[in-house]
């Protein structure tokens, strides 16, 4: 199997919400902090959102070095695009945020990853606290099999230590209507989750990445399996949930980091070539190779 495409299924896991706050959370708290990451001038940074700074990333499949000495800012409150030919890295740099890479055999990452000041790499960090704070929606919709519509949203909320019936049918609810979903599903939350078409099931996964309310929303390719009209609404969901949070996202669809992303960072045999706003990218790259990738003469 392809590490770069290969599909991760989240499973929750405990709902035991008697722990103590992770470290990740009981230092970043819920506001918006100042952090590393630089906001553009006259930006105003989203509720929920925190910037990535990656700095001299590089990461492993065994002995394949995968992406080498990547370095990225990911501006809070702003969409993020990776796009690059197939196995240039793209997939594999947003599992490395959330630090999903190393749960693959063999797999390793050394380099900084920074959420504002906080090293998610770091010896103190937990990981899944690292997991919570940044959603990850995959490239087909995986929505848990067993599981209601209500119960997909529900169990991300449990799993963060979220109590009380009232309050679990308002977050499902103001999830729902965040990931665009409510009004189509609001008279059926007790049928299966798998029942939706592909595109409400991909929204449905998008409402149980934020119902967490986490700080940065991965995607990786999230409307490769839809059609045309999916597609759309996605994006037009991407467009709205900026506000409130820091995307990045991989996409093979040129159209679409011209769409939704204010900025667009090109990579190339693991290695970042070249970012830069997104109409820039698209109208003016400095480097040959961005121009040769977007006009289509290769990738």
């Amino acid at each position: 199997m392809n590490p770069e495409t290969e599909n991760v299924t989240e499973i929750p896991e405990s709902t035991d919400s008697s722990s103590s706050p992770s470290p990740i959370r009981s230092t970043l708290g819920g506001a918006t902090q100042d952090g590393a990451t630089a906001t553009v001038a006259g930006e105003t940074p989203a509720s929920h959102a925190k910037g990535i700074t990656i700095t001299g990333l590089n990461a492993w499949y065994g002995s394949q070095h995968s992406v080498r000495d990547f370095t990225l800012p990911v501006a809070r409150g702003q969409v993020t695009a990776l796009i690059g030919p197939s196995g240039s890295g793209k997939s594999t740099v947003v599992r490395c945020i959330n630090r999903m890479h190393e749960e693959i055999p063999g797999a390793r990452a050394e380099g900084s990853v920074m959420l504002d000041d906080v090293d998610l790499y770091g010896s103190s960090v937990d990981v899944v606290a690292v997991r919570r704070a940044i959603g990850m929606v995959f490239q087909k919709p995986n929505p848990f099999p067993t599981f209601s519509i209500f119960d997909n949203v529900a169990a991300g909320i449990k799993l963060a230590g979220g109590k009380g019936e009232g309050n679990m049918r308002d977050r499902v609810e103001k999830s729902l209507r965040g990931a665009a979903l409510w009004d189509e599903v609001k008279d059926r939350l007790g049928e299966p989750g798998i029942g939706l078409s592909g595109g409400q099931q991909q929204r449905l996964c998008i409402a149980r990445a934020i119902a967490v309310e986490p700080d940065v929303i991965l995607m990786d390719e999230p409307c490769s399996a839809l059609d045309p009209g999916a597609t759309l609404k996605i994006e037009d969901l991407v467009h709205e949930l900026k506000k409130d949070y820091t995307i990045a996202i991989v996409t093979h669809n040129m159209q679409q980091a011209a769409r939704v992303a204010d900025t667009t960072c090109f990579m190339l045999d693991g290695q970042l070539v070249e970012h830069a706003p997104t109409e820039k990218i698209f109208s003016n790259p400095d480097d040959s190779r961005t121009e040769e990738y977007v006009t289509g003469k290769f990738g």
